[in-house]
C-alpha cells in the first residue's frame, strides 16, 4: 500500500489476476526423474539389462532397484531374470527390463501432457 497523490488516501495497488492454466494430470510415477529415465530408455530400446540402465542413468544400485521395483508394481515395466556366464565356470545373475504395452500408453499420455503444458506456456 502507498499513499496518494496528496498523502491522504491510501492507494491499494492490485496485482492483475494470473489466468489459470489447467495444469494437466501428470502421471506422478513416470514424473520422477529417474522414473522417466528409465521408461524413456526403454522406449527405444526393446530392453536394457540392469546394469546397462544403470550406467546409462548414472545410479546406484539400490536407486535403480527401487525405481525400478515401483514401475513394476504400476506394470509399466517388466522384469526376466536369468543366468549368464561372465567368465569359464562362473555363473552370474542378469536381470532384463522390457517396457510393457501399459507402460508405453503411460509415457504417451504423459508426453501428450507435457506438451500441452508447453503449448500453453508458450501461448501466454
Amino acid at each position: 500500500m502507498r499513499l496518494g497523490a496528496l498523502g491522504a488516501q491510501p492507494v491499494e495497488r492490485v496485482a492483475p489476476e494470473p489466468q489459470q492454466v489447467a495444469t494437466p494430470n501428470l502421471d506422478r510415477l513416470i514424473h520422477e526423474r529417474m522414473r522417466l529415465g528409465i521408461v524413456s530408455a526403454l522406449a527405444v530400446n526393446p530392453s536394457l539389462t540392469f546394469n546397462e540402465l544403470k550406467a546409462l542413468l548414472g545410479t546406484t544400485d539400490g536407486n535403480l532397484c527401487i525405481h525400478a521395483r515401483k514401475l513394476e508394481e504400476a506394470a509399466y515395466i517388466i522384469s526376466n531374470k536369468s543366468l549368464q556366464v561372465r567368465l569359464p565356470g562362473r555363473l552370474s545373475k542378469a536381470t532384463c527390463y522390457r517396457l510393457t504395452a501399459a507402460g508405453r500408453r503411460a509415457l504417451e499420455r504423459y508426453l501428450d501432457h507435457m506438451e500441452a503444458l508447453i503449448r500453453a506456456t508458450r501461448d501466454r
